[in-house]
């Protein structure tokens, strides 16, 4: 039977030295191999050798060095640096390849690590996240000094980039120096981009300089990030010479670089400019995505050039480019700075099939907060009848929009059809329309709309009640705002001091102060602790009604609570004292809120002027503010 002979794949020449009489056995001796070498005299790596010793390192559940000192022990030769980098690029832990480093000196006292094993963990540090990386790396610099290793242009190279911009960078240039070296192109392209991801432009051009008389030149990625950065900083002339270098340097330049340029003559103004950039990228036939046209668009808009805006506008969809929200956000801005913002509808119209729900939804919400209720609400509308489906947040936005610009009506009508698109209400969509109708004393729609909601949900919460409260307290209707009072109480939710401080309010202006100081006493024993609202307002309340005393009490009961006046409640007891003719009391006030540290305001100095001129009158215009809702006195 013939077949084919296995041959071992390394071949060993050998001296026979005995055999025994019959033949059957000899003996040899068989001397060291050579480790094979490349051409140019390199050790070829031992490629079973990385495997198994990655494979020790990598898969021992315990400490793998032990059993990895044995196993390199019985290998003759023993691990050169070329096999140590090796393996060292195979680790994927950083803090395994740090420990193997340490380790191989330990191997033999021939080895020695060289500028490559150096270079590699220095990498491999310089791509982790350990916190230490930086001191670590410091450290094995030391090293390199102390073994007398110098490094090669690769290490530089490496230490430039993973430093960047900081105080350590000095030391990497001074490196270049000391080991002899010559910067290369790639040196110089580290440098430049080590100053750009600190933003410092200015360095990264005059180094860009140096290179640049060099002779070297930066590839296509290293150009468009260094004009960039000069086009961010408005460096305008330095940036042209790059883009001319470019041009000079480079066969073709791509999309990224022309939208560089076009968007630096939009800032400064420049739409001709920008044009004539976008014309050249054309005609050398770059793409043209959604960046670009973004960029166009944006440099048309700053020099107000609506027609041309829309015109380009046209131009992106029929070719198939997607507008997105910043598309839309650029052309609203100039339509509304314009007083053009009927132009509106011809782009909603062009782009329709890509007016997607979300689109729509953006719009609405940024019509909203340009101040436009009924352009949002005529877009909403458009909304509503195109989509089966609703967008919750562009419905809330619709109400808010709606409720600020007083439109009620139309908010409650949004509010009922809702559940039409699919969506529920919550009770922050109610008391959005609770507030508006609050504000402008619409009480019935305000009780019809409670009602509705007790009724289909959802549940009232604590702001629901408080809303509801100071609504009916600002109209006057006393008894309505106690009643909801008392539903609250009955309700899954409780009283806050919020709660409390509205129907106090509610109460002490419509003249029930002693009812209302009686909430206060309620509210204290429930343990809720009254804050400046809430005393500021019953010293008022005690105020309009003469009791001074009281109004004096309860402020220093305030203070002795450890609740801080301010210059509100400061005010209100100044107004008291001057109008009840305790001018001295009044002056010591005014001297205590002094130094308290506050500030008189235009109130303040309104009852000082009272004071000076001995004028007590009765009569006062009450004005209301229009951020606490408290009337607070004194104006004349």
């Amino acid at each position: 039977m013939t077949g084919s002979r296995r041959h071992y794949a390394t071949k060993y020449i050998a001296k026979i030295t005995s055999t025994s009489p019959s033949g059957r056995s000899l003996s040899a001796e068989v001397s060291v191999p050579a480790v094979a070498t490349d051409s140019r005299g390199y050790p070829i790596q031992r490629h079973q050798l990385i495997c198994k010793v990655t494979h020790i390192l990598t898969k021992s559940k315990s400490d793998p060095f032990p059993l990895l000192s044995q196993y390199l022990s019985s290998l003759s030769p023993t691990l050169t640096t070329n096999e140590a980098s090796l393996i060292l690029k195979s680790l994927n832990s950083p803090s395994l390849a740090l420990k193997f480093f340490h380790f191989c000196p330990s191997l033999s006292p021939d080895f020695r690590h060289d500028p490559f094993t150096y270079s590699r963990l220095f990498l491999i540090l310089s791509k982790s996240l350990r916190p230490d990386r930086f001191d670590t790396v410091r450290s094995l610099l030391d090293d390199m000094e102390k073994s007398s290793i110098r490094g090669n242009i690769s290490t530089v190279n490496i230490l430039i980039g993973f430093f960047g911009n900081t105080e350590d960078l000095d030391t990497c240039m001074g490196l270049v120096k000391k080991w002899g070296l010559k910067m290369n192109a790639y040196t110089y392209k580290c440098l430049v981009q080590a100053y750009l991801r600190s933003h410092d432009s200015g360095k990264a051009f005059s180094v860009y300089g140096e290179m640049r008389r060099k002779g070297y030149k930066l590839d296509i990625f290293g150009y468009n990030m260094l004009l960039n950065a000069l086009a961010k900083d408005e460096k305008v002339d330095q940036a042209y010479m790059v883009f001319e270098d470019m041009k000079r340097k480079l066969c073709e330049l791509d999309e990224y670089t022309y939208t560089i340029m076009i968007r630096l003559n939009g800032k400064l103004g420049r739409c001709d400019e920008s044009m004539k950039f976008f014309d050249e990228m054309m005609s050398k036939g770059c793409s043209l995505n959604l960046i670009v046209y973004n960029t166009v668009i944006q440099a048309l808009a700053n020099g107000r050039m609506v027609d041309k805006v829309i015109s380009l506008f046209y131009e992106m969809v029929e070719k198939g480019c997607r507008p997105n929200e910043f598309t839309y956000t650029v052309i609203l801005n100039v339509l509304v700075a314009e007083g053009r913002l009927s132009k509106l509808d011809e782009v909603i119209e062009v782009s329709k099939k890509y007016m997607s729900k979300s689109i729509y939804a953006y719009l609405v919400r940024t019509l909203s907060k340009l101040g436009h209720a009924s352009e949002a609400h005529r877009l909403f509308c458009n909304m509503w009848y195109f989509h089966d489906g609703g967008d919750k947040d562009a419905y809330v936005s619709m109400l808010e929009s709606l409720c600020s610009a007083g439109k009620t009506t139309e908010a409650m009508d949004l509010l009922s059809k809702i559940k039409e698109k699919g969506i529920d209400t919550d009770t922050v969509m109610y008391n959005t329309v609770f507030s508006a109708l609050g504000r402008l004393k619409q009480m019935s729609h305000l009780h019809d709309l409670y009602e509705k909601m007790k009724q289909q949900g959802p549940s009232p919460d604590v702001f629901t009640y408080n809303i509801l409260i100071s609504s009916f307290g600002r109209a006057g209707k006393v008894d309505e705002a106690i009643k909801i009072f008392e539903e609250l109480e009955k309700s899954d939710c409780k009283p806050d001091i919020v709660s409390y401080n509205s129907l106090i309010n509610c109460l002490g202006k419509n003249g029930n102060v002693d009812e209302a100081h009686m909430r206060f006493k309620e509210m204290q024993e429930k343990g809720l602790n009254p804050d400046v609202v809430t005393y500021s307002t019953l010293i008022e309340c005690f105020g309009k009604t003469d009791k001074v005393e009281m109004a004096c009490s309860l402020f220093d009961e305030m203070s002795a609570e450890g609740c801080c006046p301010n210059i509100v409640t400061y005010n209100i007891l100044l107004d008291c004292l001057e109008r009840s003719g305790r001018t001295a009391e009044a002056v010591d006030l005014y001297a205590k809120l002094k130094r308290q540290g506050l500030a008189p305001d235009s109130i303040t100095y309104t009852v000082l002027e009272r004071l000076q001129s001995g004028s007590q009158k009765k009569f006062r215009v009450r004005r209301q503010n229009p951020i606490t809702g408290w009337v607070v006195s004194p104006l004349r």
